[in-house]
């Protein structure tokens, strides 16, 4: 079996069909790596030196191999897309809760101020109110309806 050619370069052995006879044909017309091979073509081939038959199987198998390859490539690429599109996803979904959640506080908020200020002017409405007494006491005396009848709405017939 044949080794690396040179310092770059594949194990051309390991291609289907290709010996160490065809892979020292090969490296010496230069193509000492697959791609190389795929580049060429079957044209390429038979000019380095293969013949018809074999140059069509050699080319038939670069390209399947550079075809699988490829569709490796694509696949991881495409996994690695649909990673980075979940976890932006991910990270949109927690800054929209986010921000909902702060905008129901800020709501939550300036409802309890409004709250309280109403709570704050109905308080002067609830007071019983008083009057400066008649039967000569000093002071104010409070007003207290002790029956129906001493009610203001009742009286007004």
């Amino acid at each position: 079996m044949a080794k690396k050619a040179g310092s770059k370069g594949e194990d051309l052995t390991e291609l289907p069909g290709v010996g160490a006879a065809t892979a020292k044909k090969l490296q010496a017309a230069g193509l000492n790596t697959a791609a190389k091979i795929a580049k060429a073509g079957k044209a390429g081939l038979e000019k380095a030196g293969l013949n018809k038959a074999s140059a069509a199987k050699l080319a038939a198998a670069v390209a399947k191999k550079s075809a699988k390859s490829a569709a490796k490539k694509t696949a991881a690429k495409a996994k690695s897309t649909a990673k980075k599109a979940t976890s932006k996803a991910k990270d949109t979904a927690k800054k929209a809760a986010s921000s909902t959640k702060k905008a129901a506080s800020k709501a939550t908020a300036a409802g309890k101020k409004v709250a309280e200020k109403t709570v704050e002017k109905a308080k002067g409405d609830q007071k019983v109110k008083s009057v400066k007494s008649d039967d000569g006491r000093k002071g104010k005396t409070l007003k207290v309806p002790r029956s129906v009848t001493d009610m203001p709405w009742f009286r007004k017939n």
